[in-house]
């Protein structure tokens, strides 16, 4: 039995997928149950979220109790913050559980997660030392960034001590986290995303658009694409919702751009299929990159920006510069209905993130995650 723990955010996104994809992993591919305990941040308080960023977690022994009554041998977790925190790995351990923590972001040291405010990238919170974002009001307003820069200065180093091994989707993931001082020390393993299902071949040639499938927020760029859409003359389809939901529309404005702002499982697989060629026109250095993964699976061509992980998943000849809506806009060109880049895309997600290949490296780090419940975490 394999328990995964995740705190949902206010606003669904890849995480939440991630979630659901490594509970379908490990009952399909390890064939070991799962569970999944999960909080919502969308069902707490503001005041009560505060509570427990700097508690360090709420109710740790409604954990505990899971791993006695589930037997769980692992617990996996995902997002902890607010509510499960350093606590619920500790009382993971307390109940006999080996304790797995899933880097999906930057958020060991970095409030907001992304290493991107005011418009740019950002390394200024170091270990921790979350005062810059303090300052900057990175997260929400001056008081919510008090708090979740607080709770990380205070609580990082025993969240760290209260997991047995890391987990991270990609080396450029590793290297921005020991850049940033995440206390992580040699017990990481890079480990790509599953994704489970792939095209046959690629059916780009037929696609009739460009492709953006992302939350609308300032990071991912997609007032860029349909920047780039509109410089090519080419017809832009954008799914996903967000903050920038409105903002992004308005910008669309006279250009040949669809939003869908949410679709369900098959709608997104015709999408994808029916692109000439899908964008990620990042501007914040992505752990991995889910967008660019699903795209090529599908058999898109893909263009992306040249920035954090999306260099391991999309070949040099489709990578740009983030935040270039010229270049965007040429390799759009370029690369529109190139089914043969398409059909190399798949290859290439094929040989990473397989889910036989991900699933033989998560049992190994499962196996190397021992109980250890005398451990004493730093202060």
């Amino acid at each position: 039995m394999i328990l995964l723990l995740h705190n949902r955010y206010r606003t669904t996104g890849g995480e939440e997928r991630s979630v659901d994809d490594y509970a379908w992993l490990v009952r399909e591919h390890l064939g070991e149950e799962t569970e999944v305990l999960e909080r919502d941040s969308a069902a707490l308080s503001r005041p009560r979220a505060a509570v427990a960023m700097l508690r360090g977690g709420l109710q740790p022994d409604d954990v505990a109790a899971a791993v006695r009554r589930t037997g769980a041998r692992i617990v996996h977790a995902h997002n902890v913050n607010p509510s499960f925190g350093w606590r619920a790995l500790r009382a993971a351990r307390g109940a006999g559980a080996g304790v797995v923590l899933h880097l999906h972001n930057y958020r060991l040291v970095c409030a907001v997660g992304t290493c991107f405010t005011h418009g740019a990238d950002c390394t200024r919170c170091h270990g921790r030392n979350t005062l810059p974002g303090v300052r900057l009001a990175c997260r929400g307003d001056r008081a919510e960034a008090a708090v979740y820069g607080s709770g990380l200065a205070l609580w990082q180093r025993r969240l760290a001590a209260s997991a047995d091994r890391f987990l991270v989707p990609s080396a450029a993931a590793l290297e921005r986290l020991r850049e940033l001082g995440a206390p992580l020390d040699g017990r990481v393993a890079v480990i790509p995303h599953p994704v489970r299902a792939f095209a046959d071949d690629s059916a780009a040639a037929s696609g009739t658009y460009a492709l953006v499938a992302s939350r609308l927020a300032p990071e991912k760029g997609v007032h860029v694409a349909i920047d780039a859409a509109r410089r090519a003359g080419r017809p832009l389809v954008v799914v996903g919702d967000g903050p920038l939901r409105g903002a992004l529309r308005q910008h669309a404005r006279g250009a040949d751009v669809t939003f869908h702002d949410a679709v369900g499982p098959d709608r997104f697989a015709q999408l994808r299929r029916g692109a000439a060629v899908a964008l990620v026109p990042s501007r914040s250095a992505e752990t991995f990159g889910l967008a660019a993964a699903h795209a090529m699976a599908a058999g898109a061509p893909v263009v992306a920006s040249r920035i954090g992980a999306l260099p391991e998943l999309v070949d040099p000849e489709g990578l740009v510069p983030p935040g270039d809506p010229v270049a965007l806009a040429a390799a759009l060109q370029r690369r529109w209905g190139d089914a043969a880049a398409g059909e190399r895309g798949l290859r290439r997600v094929r040989e990473r993130c397989a889910p036989a290949a991900v699933a033989e490296r998560l049992a190994a780090v499962y196996a190397e995650a021992r109980p250890d419940a005398g451990k004493v975490p730093a202060k």
